[in-house]
């Protein structure tokens, strides 16, 4: 998916809960209780307050009403949305939307989770400088691990995860069409998932996944990167690329194989070992198909 066409889809997935408009906020009480964020597209619940314990997300939820901190799990339930791409607050443009999960943060069949926002790559929602590239950042932070089990998408930008990143199975299937499945049909963007700029703690793993087009560009990983047996309709697909990990990368199964596409990045920085097709030996031209060829990873 050409790169302009992916922010298109990101912006889009953050702006629709704008231009629909919002639900009735939560209390920026703290909730003792396990809570319920829910809402429709039109009319999406919003996060906020702090909770001290799990909060179950149905429907369509957005976090744009300031801190939002859950001091146990956020759990999307099968077929919801979450969108935590907010900045500033988005009605009065002061103070800080922002999301803290002290536990873990689950993602269900066929859900969605939108986490995080950054200049150039993935502008804040309630950026009054999107247009032009956006110059706010998300403060998003994770103490536990980021899930997807079966999850339609997890796109992740400029967040800290202390654990894991986990996508096992989900996407929306091997097609790039528009109309597509769930809130992007909505939105007329093909289904697709990626992490960017991301610190984690633990490991980032994706497996199974089948879906138009997945990145993982530009993180810090203090353990190791697994990107296995996934499938991609976008011939553009799979740029795991840039990453600083730690530990070791192994990348096998996968169609395209990894590559550099048209991401006009570098090759990941590896300290331990690079296996199968994020080897150290495996060089990918750069940009595709025809570019210089360039190694997909190098040690540190």
């Amino acid at each position: 998916m050409p790169k302009f066409l992916r922010l298109a889809a990101i912006t889009s997935l953050a702006l629709a809960t704008v231009v629909l408009g919002a639900g009735t906020a939560g209390a920026a009480e703290t909730h003792h209780r396990p809570n319920t964020c829910t809402g429709t597209l039109t009319a999406p619940g919003v996060l906020a307050g702090t909770y001290r314990g799990n909060v179950v997300v149905t429907g369509v939820c957005q976090v744009n009403g300031g801190a939002a901190v859950i001091k146990r799990d956020l759990i999307l339930a099968p077929g919801s949305v979450l969108n935590a791409t907010f900045a500033l607050n988005d009605v009065a443009k002061t103070g800080t939307s922002s999301l803290t999960v002290r536990g873990d943060i689950k993602v269900g069949h066929g859900a969605v989770l939108g986490m995080g926002c950054e200049p150039n790559f993935s502008p804040c929602t309630d950026d009054p400088n999107a247009a032009t590239g956006g110059t706010l950042t998300g403060q998003n932070h994770v103490s536990g691990d980021v899930t997807g089990s079966r999850a339609l998408a997890v796109i992740v930008h400029a967040s800290t995860i202390r654990g894991d990143a986990r996508l096992r199975g989900g996407g929306g299937g091997v097609t790039c069409a528009v109309p597509a499945t769930g809130i992007f049909a909505s939105l007329g963007s093909p289904v697709f998932s990626d992490v960017e700029d991301s610190t984690i703690g633990g490991s980032l793993t994706v497996t199974g996944l089948r879906t138009c087009w997945l990145g993982a560009l530009r993180n810090h990983v203090r353990e190791n990167v697994v990107d296995a047996n996934n499938t991609m309709a976008d011939p553009d697909a799979n740029e795991a690329l840039a990453n600083v990990i730690h530990g070791s990368i192994a990348c096998f199964g996968n169609s395209p194989a990894v590559q550099y596409g048209d991401s006009g990045s570098s090759p990941n920085q590896v300290r331990r070992h690079a296996f199968g097709e994020c080897a150290f030996n495996v060089r990918q031209p750069n940009p595709a198909p025809s570019g210089p060829l360039e190694p997909i990873s190098v040690r540190i």
